[in-house]
């Protein structure tokens, strides 16, 4: 057992940290034989709590825990960093705009970015959680650009899925016969969840499912609204779900998506299906065993389908925008 991987997560002392830290020093992410330094980041105002979690983490005895950090300085958190998984950030609050949380959260993501440039390792890996996730990663590559733009990811697995286990439960099956589902554009109310280049049981998910009606009105606006929804039931946003979404992205970009099929990932767009470069939009990704990615090309789109790429991808436009100050 030679290998240690620090991992570097935000928010530690957060709602989704509790369900993910766990699973991080138990070996379920990154193997059997590999070591974990968890290296913990909260506000000062969050530490004592963040250090009860330390201690359960030290309590639960993982074989394979080497160690953690507890630190409110993200120089510290970030230093010797092979992942950073970010998932604090500022929330937004009763009242407040998307734009004014857009600059709320240049707070948080200014500094971490040029703390990761500064004391991340060389071979860094950042996915960014926390909302508004895509133009998050945007504000914080800005602050480091020393690391490259094919090291920096926004979460979109979580749509994906949701997304997944709907059209399972729609049709019956298990939600592992759903494959090449694909999150496109912004995390947000935009995105579009293409289930016309799904498969379920190797066949296209629109002749399973049967229905073109409810895949329109009824499935991409569930997906699409599917945060809210559980904000509504429960009185805050998913937090199981968005950590096995970590666990599931941080898998594929480590071992490899199975072949023929691909994962959600917001990546830097390079112009691919028209979208500005430098924009972190959502595509389907295939990654390879050894953990190299590339956007899947030649998806087809029907006139429905490139509409709703326009809108979210005009969306993320004005995000950026909005943030232009902060961007370099």
């Amino acid at each position: 057992m030679s290998d240690t991987v620090q991992v570097a997560v935000t928010g530690a002392a957060g709602n989704v940290a509790g369900a993910l830290l766990f699973r991080l020093a138990s070996g379920e992410v990154f193997g059997p034989s590999t070591r974990v330094v968890l290296r913990l980041l909260e506000v000062p105002a969050a530490l004592p709590a963040l250090s009860g979690v330390a201690m359960e983490l030290l309590d639960s005895a993982f074989p394979l825990l080497a160690d953690v950090v507890v630190t409110s300085s993200p120089s510290v958190a970030f230093d010797g960093a092979s992942w950073a998984l970010m998932l604090g950030s500022s929330p937004r609050r009763a009242g407040q705009s998307r734009a004014d949380l857009l600059e709320a959260n240049a707070s948080v993501f200014v500094p971490q970015g040029r703390a990761l440039a500064a004391h991340a390792a060389s071979d860094v890996r950042v996915l960014v959680v926390g909302n508004p996730c895509n133009t998050n990663c945007l504000i914080a590559r800005a602050q480091a650009p020393e690391i490259p733009s094919a090291r920096w990811f926004a979460m979109t697995r979580l749509d994906e899925n949701r997304a997944k286990a709907q059209l399972a439960l729609r049709v019956g099956l298990p939600v592992r016969e759903v494959t090449r589902l694909a999150i496109w554009g912004n995390h947000s109310s935009t995105q579009y969840p293409d289930a016309w280049n799904a498969l379920i049981s190797g066949r296209p998910a629109p002749v399973v499912v049967g229905d073109d009606e409810w895949l329109r009105s009824s499935f991409i606006p569930l997906v699409q609204e599917r945060g809210a929804a559980i904000i509504a039931a429960r009185g805050h946003s998913s937090v199981g779900s968005a950590a096995s979404a970590v666990v599931d992205s941080v898998r594929a970009l480590s071992y490899g998506t199975s072949a023929g099929d691909w994962t959600s990932l917001g990546v830097v767009s390079q112009g691919e299906y028209g979208v500005p470069e430098g924009l972190v939009f959502s595509y389907p990704v295939a990654v390879s065993a050894s953990g190299t990615w590339s956007v899947v090309s030649d998806v087809p789109h029907s006139a429905d389908a490139l509409e709703r790429l326009r809108v979210t991808t005009d969306e993320l436009v004005a995000e950026r925008d909005q943030v232009a100050k902060l961007l370099g």
